[in-house]
């Protein structure tokens, strides 16, 4: 009886053990999912305005309720969403309080569904318009995890809650080189509402829509979040030095930056013999700045002697100036060369418009990727045809055949009309 009641205690131990160590990994699996796992919180606007009637017969209120009912449904089963409202539970006319009003709705997690609607359904028209305040908040609750983070804000109005400018706060937030994107919605927006909402957009790399539609806004907000879901390369914040020796040295990938007002930022890559540099340099003017403005890239030596070099120029009309350079280093037959040290040199000709703040910076983004460069007489291009001499050759002869073929047909329809 002992030794029976010795095997079925061993059995169990042995039953338990083996669950604990299939559930662990198990675990541990699903908390590596969730680091990667992208993230949005919706932050809503539950100030008085949203009680106007203007969307489709309705209220504000009524529209931003019903389209997030019908995001929620459609959310991924890999997103981890939460909403945030601000101004919905203060009603008083102590502004000190009202900028305070601001509430995690919903925390940023696994999604469900009928306690994210139950919460949304409880929400009336209150108080102030802390978008500041607010985007603060949002950013702490996606802080954390590697994958996809992005705000999607909607708004009927300005930020009501000033000198803490939530344009100021967007920047800082791209500053911190998380990674997180705003979106903005304004609902029916008048100018300055729209111009603050952009702002807050463009400094973090977002996008900024009107909508005057329950359906747009539903088909918006959706997009948003199902766009987070999708695999993207998440950029690597860097910081470049004031000169090459104390460079950061980069490898293949996708770099953001900040480059002050004026200054010169200086990044490193090691290119080894028969490899190719490929450098791409974007910055982003995300507050007022004036017209006629340039960004210039430069490849040169340790030693200062400029390889290659590419520059564009603005007049205004866009917000974003590019431009690129290749360098292909040569091949060579020994085996034991060391790679070469290339200096990336950033300058931006950009300059503060008045009243505007100069820092943080203009946000940079750069593009290393080093290949195998061009090998064998059959990769370089020959007089700018490469390979397509073939192809001219043969229309060549073509061209020369049915010539002759036209010629003759020519000459003998001038005979039979002779003849007849």
């Amino acid at each position: 009886m002992i030794t029976r009641q010795r095997l079925a205690a061993g059995v169990c131990a042995l039953l338990a053990a083996l669950t604990a160590g299939i559930a662990f990994p198990a675990g541990a699996v699903a908390d590596e999912t969730d680091q990667s796992a992208p993230k949005v919180e919706l932050v809503l606007d539950v100030s008085g305005s949203m009680r106007t009637r203007d969307i489709d017969g309705g209220t504000r209120m009524a529209a931003a309720k019903q389209a997030f009912n019908e995001v929620l449904d459609a959310t991924p089963e890999e997103v981890r969403l939460g909403i945030r409202t601000l101004g919905a539970n203060y009603r008083g006319n102590d502004r000190k309080e009202g900028c305070k009003d601001t509430e995690r709705l919903y925390p940023v997690g696994p999604l469900n569904r009928t306690d994210a609607k139950t919460a949304v359904a409880t929400l009336a028209p209150t108080g102030w318009t802390p978008i500041g305040p607010a985007l603060l908040k949002a950013a702490d609750d996606l802080d954390g995890g590697s994958g996809t983070r992005r705000i999607v804000l909607i708004s009927d109005g300005e930020d009501t809650c000033q000198p803490l400018d939530p344009c100021e706060v967007a920047r800082e937030i791209a500053a911190k080189g998380i990674g997180l994107t705003i979106d903005t919605l304004g609902l029916v927006p008048d100018a300055k509402t729209r111009d603050q909402l952009s702002c807050i957009a463009d400094a973090t790399g977002g996008t900024y829509t009107d909508v005057r539609h329950k359906e747009e806004l539903s088909d918006r907000v959706g997009d948003l979040v199902e766009r987070a879901a999708d695999p993207v390369v998440t950029p690597v914040a860097t910081q470049g030095a004031e000169r090459c020796e104390k460079a950061p040295a980069l490898k293949s990938g996708l770099y953001t930056d900040r480059v002050e007002f004026g200054r010169q930022r200086w990044y490193k890559v090691a290119v080894e013999p028969g490899q190719e540099l490929r450098a791409a340099v974007s910055v982003a003017d995300d507050r007022a700045v004036d017209p006629d403005y340039g960004v210039l890239l430069r490849a040169v030596t340790v030693h200062g002697r400029e390889i290659v070099r590419g520059e564009a120029a603005g007049t205004g009309r866009t917000d974003v100036v590019s431009t690129g350079l290749r360098y292909p280093r040569p091949d060579s037959d020994d085996d034991t060369a060391p790679a070469e040290t290339v200096c990336l040199q950033v300058t931006s000709s950009f300059s503060a418009a008045a009243g505007v703040k100069t820092s943080p910076g203009l946000p940079l983004e750069l593009t290393v990727d080093v290949v195998d460069g061009p090998s064998g007489h059959h990769d370089v291009a020959a007089f700018g045809l490469g390979r397509g001499w073939w192809l001219l050759g043969l229309l060549v002869l073509a061209g020369f055949l049915a010539g002759l073929l036209w010629g003759w047909l020519s000459r003998w329809r001038v005979a039979v009309w002779r003849t007849n």
